[in-house]
């Protein structure tokens, strides 16, 4: 079997092309302009440069490689930016898209007709986004059905890659899951509250100056470590229904001062905790969490890695990188 995975050079990416090596699978992934330092992942695994805007980059790719399974996880993945860049946005994510199924239309039509992939989209929880507001709840755990009301141009950009996907599951039969994905962590993130708290707390440690800046620790979030993630999008490539959309979401609701003290723990040393405005909202997120009683009656998913955990190899890969 060949795998292959799109956005590699990602957070998620990068542990997914590792975990396949480790598993001895034959496995290529694809980054640009990667946001991890793809320099640690072993040089043996088949990492290829490729901006998936331009359809005849992935195109000479899977022609090469005919995958039996796509993870496609390539795409500008932050909300913010996509207010600053929103052609990109929706250039990368939907027209990125198109690229990879047209790439399998072509192999199936022009080289072998019993090519028959499957393509896991990496599509996002930003889909629903108004909808979420509108249902009345502190915690709101969201299903498949409720309606796609997006807030920013990343959300419009992943319903468009979602239902880009589905009609060429409809259309020209080739096999696709949708996956939307809520809030994950793990090494090799940045830019969420465990990956800053953790940043933080080990300069603190290397400085011997134990204080560290927050904004709002009375809020909750439901996070997954990004090994479950990757565990859920294998199943589904395995055992998901072709053509559906599954919630991919942590069970687990965790407070911000808990993840703190967490921290705390695994560091060995009590912070003196200082409130930085910069960091405080003018309203805070409901908790949002996808229902996933879908993924889990289709696949036999479960969430296994405590926070404890995720934050306690957080630490250490910060020890080793900063």
């Amino acid at each position: 079997m060949t795998v292959l995975v799109t956005g590699a050079g990602g957070m998620v990416g990068s542990h997914m092309v590792e975990y396949f090596y480790k598993k001895n699978v034959n496995v290529v992934g694809t980054y640009y302009k990667p946001t991890t330092n793809i320099k640690e992942l072993d040089p043996n695994i088949d990492m290829i440069e490729c901006d998936i805007r331009y359809s005849h980059n992935i195109e000479k790719i899977i022609f090469k490689y005919r995958p039996d399974q796509v993870f496609h996880l390539a795409a500008q993945s932050y909300p913010t930016v996509s207010w600053d860049k929103p052609y990109e946005t929706i250039d990368i994510n939907i027209n990125g898209t198109i690229a990879v199924f047209e790439a399998i239309k072509k192999v199936k039509s022009m080289i072998d007709n019993s090519y028959d992939p499957i393509v896991v989209v990496a599509c996002s929880s930003a889909e629903y986004g108004e909808t979420l507001n509108m249902l009345g709840e502190d915690k709101v755990y969201v299903k498949e059905t409720a309606n796609l009301l997006p807030l920013h141009p990343y959300g419009v950009s992943k319903v468009g890659q979602d239902l880009i996907a589905f009609q060429y599951y409809m259309n020209d039969k080739i096999r696709c899951i949708r996956a939307r994905i809520f809030n994950s962590t793990g090494t090799r993130k940045v830019n969420d509250v465990t990956s800053d708290f953790t940043y933080r707390a080990v300069l603190a440690e290397k400085n011997n100056k134990y204080e560290l800046r927050v904004g709002n620790l009375n809020t909750y979030r439901a996070i997954m470590d990004q090994r479950d993630l990757v565990s859920a999008l294998e199943l589904l490539a395995n055992k998901g229904k072709a053509g559906e959309v599954y919630n991919i979401s942590s069970e687990n609701i965790y407070k911000m001062s808990d993840i703190v003290e967490m921290i705390e723990k695994e560091i060995g040393h009590k912070f003196e905790i200082k409130i930085d405005k910069k960091l405080l909202r003018p309203t805070d997120e409901r908790i949002i969490v996808g229902d996933v009683s879908k993924l889990k009656a289709h696949t036999g998913w479960r969430q296994l890695i405590p926070m404890e955990k995720t934050i306690s190899d957080m630490i250490e890969y910060w020890r080793k990188t900063i």
